[in-house]
């Protein structure tokens, strides 16, 4: 009995908080369901007291990047998904998940809608290398061999060939640290994370031995982080394996430049030049495997073996460095070199695309044009992310950046700019044209039965989760 009256306390205390919310007078809906759609809901709802944010994302399940981008290693990283599901749980907040912006509704009838669209769906295309031979089997978008292992659905299919000894990772940026530690790492390691099931049984079974990491700078322009080069330096079973001449100079330069980038610089030097003491020797004389950094060098040619349809090798441009520090430009000395390999792994950024002709978008920045967040010509129209300004920074630049966009919202609908007196239906009025198209909304408690699904499965193999990779079983779950 007592079970029973307060599970029908908790229910009234949700149906009374519904209903005040749906008399929210100005009414924001945010498109996308990642760490950019979650921070401007967050301080729209925190900012303006009279105020309705309805998630729309393309997915069943929320939290983008997060969920599919961040490594599973990286546990740590993921904690803001607990600030962002409380503020899914906000009074005055909705998520609609399993809805397509751009195919299932337009951003026109958004905007019909609401007092304020914030487009926040990201960057979920590739950048082309633009060489000939990328399109041969073994050669993959470091995005989708991202997805690959943190079970985005259009890419459980991937399937990436493992059975070589070289891969050479194109790119020296976090995410291209992040998949060189993933193919190296002992799998006794990776089986206390959430990656799937599918890519840990594949890992298994790698003959990758040495990974290569590829960039067309210098050592005081390489985009990763220190932390993630830590990683690397101390990962089990790998020794370093450096060419120490790339180094020439460096610890003059180190003199001049700022503190983060002279730490970096330091454990490079350190690891390349260094003579390691007597227990790292022995560690790095027992190691099976090995890394490398590579710099100074851009593709040319991705080249096929004897069947030509599978990669066998990368030919590379060697570049020497005009201009000094972060401004400095890579040209060709036209001199070229040639890696033998059998996997490549593309890192060289992601770009947002075009979900809707209705609204601006700048297809050689990837992005849609804006300022302050507020998209141009188009009153009422805002973005965050990296829709707005690229794929840059980490989840704290994100959480700025959707933030500054959020107070131009606040601002506007506050001081006039923006037209809040007169009624917007909101996701009222989205609902009934969802309904007629056959589109069924995945709620934000939908998706904790997915959640609680995942976690179930995970326990029983000793993982935090496993996660569901088909979109249907997701919605089944959701649904049952």
């Amino acid at each position: 009995y007592d079970w029973r009256r307060n599970v029908m306390k908790a229910e009234l205390g949700l149906l009374i908080t519904r209903s005040a919310s749906s008399a929210a007078h100005q009414k924001v809906c945010v498109v996308g369901g990642g760490p950019a759609g979650f921070y401007t809901a967050q301080h729209l709802l925190k900012a303006c007291q009279d105020v309705q944010v309805d998630i729309y994302e393309r997915l069943p399940v929320p939290f983008g990047l997060v969920r599919f981008g961040v490594a599973p290693d990286h546990p740590e990283v993921k904690n803001v998904i607990s600030t962002f599901t409380q503020t899914a749980h906000h009074a005055r907040c909705c998520y609609y998940g399993n809805v397509n912006v751009g195919t299932d509704v337009s951003v026109e009838e958004l905007r019909e809608a609401y007092h304020a669209v914030v487009l926040s769906y990201g960057a979920e295309g590739n950048r082309s290398m633009g060489v000939p031979g990328e399109d041969l089997e073994g050669v993959y978008p470091a995005k989708d061999f991202v997805g690959w292992y943190n079970g985005l659905p259009s890419n459980r299919e991937l399937n990436p060939g493992l059975d070589c000894e070289t891969a050479v990772i194109l790119g020296q940026g976090n995410v291209a640290l992040d998949v060189a530690r993933i193919l190296l790492s002992p799998i006794d390691e990776l089986k206390k994370t959430d990656i799937t099931q599918r890519s840990l049984d594949a890992l298994a079974q790698s003959q990758v031995r040495r990974v290569l990491i590829v960039g067309r700078r210098g050592p005081l322009q390489i985009a990763g982080t220190i932390k993630e080069l830590r990683e690397m330096v101390n990962l089990p079973d790998t020794k370093p394996e450096m060419v120490a001449s790339e180094f020439e100079g460096m610890a003059e330069a180190l003199k001049v430049i700022p503190r983060p980038r002279k730490r970096l610089t330091e454990l490079m030097l350190k690891t390349a030049v260094d003579p390691p003491a007597e227990k790292e020797r022995q560690r790095r004389q027992a190691a099976s495997r090995s890394w490398g950094l590579r710099f100074l060098r851009s593709p040319l040619e991705v080249l096929a073996g004897p069947d030509g349809a599978r990669v066998a090798g990368i030919r590379l441009a060697v570049n020497r460095l005009e201009g000094t520090g972060d401004g400095s430009v890579a040209v060709p000395t036209g001199e070229v070199e040639t890696m033998d390999c059998g996997l490549v792994i593309t890192s060289i950024g992601y770009k947002s695309l075009p979900i809707d002709p209705a609204v601006p978008f700048d297809p050689r920045k990837a992005i849609v044009p804006n300022s302050l967040g507020r998209v141009q010509q188009a009153a009422g129209l805002y973005c965050s992310g990296w829709l707005k300004t690229g794929p840059v920074g980490v989840i704290a630049t994100t959480m700025n950046n959707s933030f500054d966009t959020a107070h131009s919202v606040v601002e506007d609908l506050t001081s006039g700019c923006l037209d809040a007196t007169s009624a917007k239906p909101g996701s009222t009025g989205i609902g009934p044209l969802l309904d007629k198209r056959g589109v069924k909304p995945v709620s934000f408690s939908d998706w904790e039965k997915i959640n609680q699904e995942e976690r179930r499965r995970g326990a029983a193999q000793g993982k935090p989760r496993e996660k569901l990779l088909d979109v249907e079983e997701m919605l089944k779950t959701a649904r049952t």
